[in-house]
């Protein structure tokens, strides 16, 4: 498996301990009768939870993201070097990311999101030209 693909599965197992995480808070603050009920009205969260969702919805945004850059690469035979670094960067990024948003590490979050970021738009031109 390329290096590429490898850290985006680990993304995707990363995003299943993130939603575990903001699901465990979620049956903190209000139990786990109303997080596994129809959820017809929102709750008013406490500021951890209401971060770790955040940054559940962040990582799937980000994910898509991700996934397409992984497969522009794998399929326009693009990896190299500079690719495995951007996707390595991107897996580092996510998983400092959680801690940042869910403790309100400003502007340290906004840095370690844009590194995430970036590392995917460089994954993307790079397939642009090869």
């Amino acid at each position: 498996m390329a290096a590429e693909t490898t850290a985006l599965a680990l993304a995707a197992l990363l995003q299943a301990v993130q939603i575990g995480l903001a699901g465990a808070a979620m049956n903190r603050d209000l139990g786990a009768e109303w997080n596994a009920g129809p959820r017809d009205r929102q709750p008013e969260f406490s500021v951890l939870t209401g971060r770790l969702r955040r940054a559940v919805n962040n990582h799937f945004e980000g994910l898509a993201l991700f996934t397409i850059a992984v497969v522009l690469v794998v399929l326009s035979d693009a990896g190299g070097p500079l690719t495995v670094l951007c996707a390595w960067l991107y897996l580092l990024a996510r998983i400092l990311y959680v801690p940042a948003y869910a403790f309100g590490w400003s502007p340290w979050r906004s840095l370690i999101w844009a590194v995430g970021f970036v590392a995917t738009l460089v994954m993307i031109v790079t397939s642009l030209f090869t």
